[in-house]
Formats: structure tokens, C-alpha cells, sequence
């Protein structure tokens, strides 16, 4: 067996894990890497990258629908279902090298491509390899949780990791599962010509604010999906090509069923008794993303439990390289992580929602809002649904919900000013190029700032006071 010893063991590829390995290896740290399966984690292969590339081929596919308003005759698309899957696969392939295990071992890092299980607090088996490390970092990501539904293992179950691959297009899609993977899948295979039901236990995108997610469900409404909330699901029976959901209060059938119901921490394969290592469903980490058992050890991503998306993963490697490379404090924050649902119209969260800001801090709230229907730009786009509103106490944005088109860019400057604790008057005071969507977000800081302005009796006293001595 070979002996290796490095100052960092990273286990896992995905986006915490290779963002730990890129920063470490490149600040002169000697780095392991191990990955037992696909470089680049979920996200490349199965999330992020090729759901977007998917919702891309639905959104060619609308725009040649919807062109009458614009003087532009609408067509029924012909779509080849399998072509769009091409897409998927080829935007994939052109981002691939980026994750890749050549482009890693070129910047110095020690790929080893097998799964890793603890042997010791100190020690990490992987293959044939046997290594030591002054620090491991967990980041193993997670897995689509398939519930123990009745009859399930009797049919055929697509999960993000499956539904990419499908060349056939489904006729009827069942979705189990209103939250943002499944109204993403929704949107794109109903754009895509499948017909499309999605069967919610609760509330349809019930972690968001609800008027932002009542907007969008009544735009995939009208374009097609079904949405059936309050429908928890008892059993599944049927066969290849005839899928039936049962809930209880209706039965679904389809030819293809997707399960979206949520996320498993993958940690089954690390043995972290052996390490030392406590955890439920994930790695019980502290303020620093440092393991509570075994300080040798530190978690990212999924597997730090929290939040879990891409972009906080590689923001939490670099909270890991601030401790385990510099020994220096750093504690990984929340309130300045933004989110967004990739349907059409979009929904933005960064920070806490109007509901969650009410409850923290009742009176001393201000909701600052614009609408899209206002905005020049959106008015020359056809796209006046939507709206942004701001959450502000004391001059300061505690939150910013966008929905609508675009919004997963706009949420951005709100991000910013949370990062940086930056008040209100930065967003007001800046200058937005015209005619932009951009231009949301500066007249919502305006709006907070109208009534102080323009409805306050000692304002106008004094203007009319400076007036009469103006030469």
C-alpha cells in the first residue's frame, strides 16, 4: 500500500472540494484530492450546469411561441427532444475541463479517483493510498433522496442524476416535488412539448416568499404544468410507460416520474466513527466550518449541512483556507447569501424575506418596492411581471426578494450591499445605465427614500424658506 503524507486532504471534487484543492495547492500547501467518482460533483454533472442548459433549450422553444405581441407571427416549435439533451451534454463537455483531473495534478494537486473511508482520526484510506494529513476536508456533496414511498421500487425513478440522460422524450412527466428542482424540470420539459404534472405534499415553493412564488407558478400555470399542492404521496404502482402516483386526494398517471423531494448528505462511505468525526445528517461543524470532534477535520458545502447550493460551497473554501492554511479565525456567514429558482420568471432571494424580517424586527421594518410594469425597459421587453422589495431597518437592507425576469442577476447589487453592511443611500446613489432592468434595484432604494423626501411637510417648509433668499 503506498504511504502518502500532505498537509491537506480534500475528499470530494465537486465545487467545495475543488475550490479548497485550487487555492490550497496554489498558496504552497502539498494537497491530496480524492474522488471516487465524476470530477466535478453534482453540479456539472447532474445540477447546476445541465439544468440550466436544458431551461435554455425550453426558453428557444417559448420565444418562437410567443412573438405575436411583437409583430412577429408565432410558430409551433419542432422540437427534437434528444437534440436538446445534446445541448446538455455539450455544455457539460465545454466546462468539464475546468473540474478536470489533468487541470488539478498541472496545478500540483494529488488526484487519486476512488472512494475514501477514515481508518484512523488522522488517517484516510483511499484504493491502494494510505494518507496522513494535518487537515481533511469533507466534501462529498450530496445525493437526490428517494423516500421509501410504497410500490416505489416496482417502477422506473428518474432523479436529477438519471433525467439528464433520458433520450426519449417523456410524453407525460409526473414530478414529485414543488420546490426548485422540480419547477425548473416543469418549466423546461413543458416548454420541451412533454406534458407535465408536479405533485407537491405542501406548498409549491413554499421556502420562498409567497407572493414572489405566487407569480411564478401562475406563469408555469398558464404555460401548461399542473400543480397539485397539499398532495402528499401514498403509493406508486404501473409499469415502463404508465407511472401512477397515488396521493390523498387524487391518482396521477404519466409515462415518466421524477423524484425532486430533496437532498442526502453523502457521507455513508467515510466510516466517520473511525475519524472521530460527529454527525446526523451532516458534519456537525462550528462557526468555522471546523468538525466539534476531530479538529483535524473540516467540512464545505452539503456536507456542512446549511444552505445548500454551489456558490456557498466554494465561499466556505475559502473560510477553510483562512483557518486550515493560516491558522487564522474565520467564521462563515449566512445573511449575505443569495439563491435563485432558474424558472420563467425568475425568483432572487438574498437575506431574510419579508415574512422572516417581520417577525425579527416588527415595527422597525420598511419594505421598499418597484415593480418590473414600471421599468422602461421591461415595458419595451413585454416583461412587466415581476417586482423587487427590499427589507430595511435603520437605512440598511436586511433582505431583497426579487421575481421576474432576469432577477438572478439583479439580486446581485443586494448581495453587495449585505456583504459590505452598505446602507440604502449606496444603491440610491448610484447611476444606472438607461434603459436597464438594472434600474429595479436603484428606484426600490429610491422608493425607500420617497416618502422621506417628497411627503414631509418640514421638507417643503424648508425649500420654500431657501427659495425666498435664493438671489
Amino acid at each position: 500500500m503506498e504511504r502518502i503524507k500532505a498537509d491537506l486532504c480534500v475528499i470530494g471534487a465537486g465545487s467545495g472540494g475543488l475550490s479548497v484543492a485550487a487555492g490550497a495547492v496554489q498558496m504552497g500547501a502539498s494537497v491530496v484530492l480524492v474522488e471516487g467518482h465524476r470530477m466535478g460533483g453534482d453540479c456539472l454533472n447532474y445540477g447546476c450546469v445541465p439544468s440550466k442548459a436544458l431551461l435554455a433549450a425550453g426558453k428557444r422553444a417559448q420565444a418562437m411561441r410567443g412573438g405575436a405581441g411583437f409583430g412577429v407571427a408565432p410558430v409551433a416549435p419542432q422540437i427534437d427532444y434528444a437534440a436538446a439533451k445534446d445541448h446538455v451534454a455539450r455544455v457539460i463537455a465545454a466546462i468539464a475541463p475546468v473540474d478536470s483531473q489533468e487541470r488539478f495534478e498541472g496545478l500540483g494537486v494529488r488526484v487519486i479517483r476512488d472512494w475514501g473511508r477514515f481508518v484512523s482520526q488522522t488517517e484516510l484510506q483511499a484504493g491502494d493510498a494510505l494518507i496522513a494529513a494535518r487537515r481533511f476536508v469533507i466534501a462529498t456533496g450530496s445525493s437526490p433522496l428517494v423516500p421509501p414511498i410504497p410500490g416505489l421500487d416496482g417502477v422506473e425513478v428518474h432523479t436529477n442524476e438519471t433525467i439528464f440522460d433520458l433520450r426519449a422524450q417523456p410524453e407525460h412527466l409526473l414530478i414529485v416535488g414543488g420546490g426548485p428542482i422540480g419547477m425548473e424540470m416543469a418549466q423546461a420539459h413543458v416548454r420541451l412539448g412533454s406534458k407535465v404534472t408536479v405533485i407537491e405534499g405542501m406548498k409549491a415553493l413554499g421556502k420562498d416568499d409567497p407572493e414572489a412564488a405566487a407569480l411564478v407558478l401562475a406563469a408555469l400555470r398558464a404555460e401548461g404544468v399542473e400543480i397539485v399542492e397539499g398532495a402528499p404521496v401514498t403509493r406508486v404502482t404501473g409499469s415502463a410507460g404508465r407511472i401512477t402516483v397515488e396521493t390523498e386526494g387524487g391518482r396521477f398517471t404519466g409515462s415518466h416520474l421524477l423524484m425532486a423531494v430533496g437532498r442526502k448528505v453523502n457521507l455513508d462511505r467515510l466510516d466517520l466513527a473511525r475519524a472521530g468525526v460527529a454527525h446526523d445528517r451532516a458534519v456537525t461543524v462550528d462557526a468555522g466550518l471546523r468538525s466539534v470532534s476531530n479538529r483535524r477535520v473540516y467540512a464545505v458545502g452539503d456536507a456542512a449541512g446549511g444552505l445548500q447550493f454551489t456558490h456557498v460551497a466554494g465561499y466556505q473554501a475559502g473560510i477553510v483556507i483562512r483557518s486550515a492554511l493560516f491558522g487564522l479565525p474565520a467564521k462563515a456567514r449566512t445573511d449575505h447569501i443569495p439563491w435563485v429558482t432558474y424558472t420563467d420568471p425568475e425568483l432572487a432571494q438574498v437575506g431574510l424575506t419579508e415574512a422572516e424580517a417581520r417577525a425579527r424586527h416588527g415595527a422597525a421594518l420598511t419594505i421598499a418596492r418597484f415593480d418590473y410594469a414600471e421599468n422602461d425597459r421591461a415595458i419595451a421587453e413585454g416583461r412587466t411581471a415581476g417586482f423587487a422589495k427590499v427589507m430595511v431597518v435603520k437605512g440598511r437592507p436586511v433582505g431583497a426578494t426579487i421575481t421576474g425576469a432576469q432577477a438572478g442577476e439583479l439580486i446581485g447589487i443586494w448581495a453587495l450591499a449585505l456583504a459590505n453592511r452598505l446602507k440604502m443611500s449606496a444603491v440610491a446613489g448610484m447611476v444606472a445605465p438607461y434603459p436597464t432592468l438594472g434600474e429595479i434595484s436603484k428606484r426600490a432604494a429610491g422608493a425607500y427614500f420617497s416618502p422621506k423626501l417628497f411627503d414631509n411637510p418640514r421638507v417643503k417648509q424648508v425649500v420654500g424658506l431657501v427659495q425666498r433668499f435664493l438671489p
